[in-house]
């Protein structure tokens, strides 16, 4: 079941038992009966065609739809979204057998000022500087379906002093800004107290040209495929640290690197594009395998926080994969991506993983689309957690229908 613009009235209603249960399940931590109810009224709401997934057309759309209970669900119902995003990406996790878990944000345009997080701030998503809120998320994903895990609300620095808006968006006392890398660790670490067992995460530059990110998904024992720029910092992987020779003064001198680092640009350049191959790593829109060429070296990445950290643990800067894409006629690479992945994992499989990002930015299209996950009208930081809470639950349901054979198309 393809989704473009929402389901119309006869393909809903033949999806609508399934949708019940799975709302049941997915709600079941909400302790009001009633609550769970309009959970389900708002899920239909969400898939049902139309072109602003707002609360008061979504209640205008459908026969048992109640604008005032809607919204009284959504924005103050207290509701907890944890337990409920932990029964998703449970269940989510388990169906996809995800590939990998793809970091990334997302912008909401805003016209305003009240609504909680908003400000003029860049948003990759809406590729400019606009007036909008944005969420951080992780999500599972194959070359088939993605899913949304677990998400946080970016708060610019802005919000941290401004007790008017604070209190007018009810933002609790403990919510401040942090950085969004910062965040994606957060989440990280609250999707492992889930239980659940990552697969590589995949992020794009935003998140991978930070050293302090790569760090911490080493610190927690994560793989990675990150995207990074060519003027990152490295060493090619034969340079060694030194030790000074000992004078017979003082302390004995440490091992330290002496040559000045180089970029990924220039190693990449060094190696030459003999060593390139071409890959294809997925079919395309006209049903041509999309290919390039690429190649990877080991490499030593060592800009200054990283050649400090190796200077004071006596050790050596950690060999890494540097992943370059290098299209024919092309004079450079036109991407470049580091990993932790074993020294042994084959070419295909880094640009495979490297390039799943396609998925999470097709399904971020319906997401928005179909499903409405920036029409929330409402200000409050409840009813934001509440909205994208629900949306990504429309999106799991979707996805499973799509995905399993048995299902049928709606009639």
């Amino acid at each position: 079941m393809a989704v473009v613009a929402g389901l119309t009235p006869r393909e809903l209603q033949g999806v609508r038992g399934r949708l019940v249960a799975f709302a049941e399940e997915m709600l079941a931590p909400v302790a009001r009966r009633d609550q769970r109810r309009w959970g389900e009224v708002y899920l239909r709401g969400l898939m049902l065609d139309g072109r602003r997934k707002s609360i008061q057309p979504m209640a205008e759309r459908l026969q048992d739809g109640d604008e005032q209970c809607l919204q009284q669900f959504v924005n103050q119902s207290p509701w907890a979204w944890e337990p409920v995003r932990e029964r998703l990406a449970t269940r989510m996790q388990a169906e996809l057998e995800p590939d990998a878990w793809i970091v990334d944000d997302t912008g909401f345009p805003k016209a305003g000022r009240s609504s909680v997080g908003v400000a003029r701030q860049y948003s990759g998503t809406l590729g400019k500087v606009a007036n909008c809120q944005i969420g951080v998320s992780v999500n599972a994903v194959t070359e088939q379906a993605s899913c949304p895990l677990d998400w946080r609300l970016f708060l610019p620095e802005e919000w941290d002093d401004d007790a008017e808006r604070r209190a007018a968006a009810h933002l609790p006392a403990e919510e401040r800004h942090r950085p969004k890398w910062r965040l994606a660790l957060e989440l990280l670490d609250e999707l492992s107290g889930w239980g659940l067992e990552a697969a590589p995460i995949v992020a794009d530059s935003g998140y991978g040209e930070i050293t302090a990110f790569r760090s911490g998904l080493e610190q927690r024992g994560l793989t990675y495929v990150v995207e990074v720029k060519g003027a990152t910092s490295a060493y090619a992987e034969e340079v060694r640290p030194e030790r000074p020779p000992y004078q017979g003064q003082g302390r004995p001198p440490g091992l330290r690197y002496r040559e000045k680092p180089s970029s990924l640009r220039a190693l990449a350049l060094a190696a030459g594009q003999e060593h390139l191959q071409e890959v294809a790593w997925r079919e395309g829109s006209r049903g041509r395998k999309l290919r390039s060429r690429f190649g990877a070296l080991r490499v030593r990445p060592a800009n200054k926080e990283l050649r400090r950290a190796a200077k004071q643990e006596q050790g050596e800067l950690p060999g890494r994969w540097l992943l370059v894409e290098w299209p024919a006629g092309a004079e450079q690479p036109t991407k470049y991506w580091l990993s932790n992945l074993p020294a042994e994992t084959p070419l295909a499989e880094l640009v495979r993983l490297a390039k799943l990002r396609w998925r999470i930015e097709h399904d971020y299209r319906e997401l928005k689309d179909a499903l409405g996950l920036d029409h929330f009208e409402g200000r409050s930081f409840r009813g934001w957690h509440h909205h994208v809470t629900l949306v990504s639950i429309a999106h799991a349901f979707l996805t499973l229908e799509r995905l399993d054979p048995k299902a049928d198309a709606p009639a």
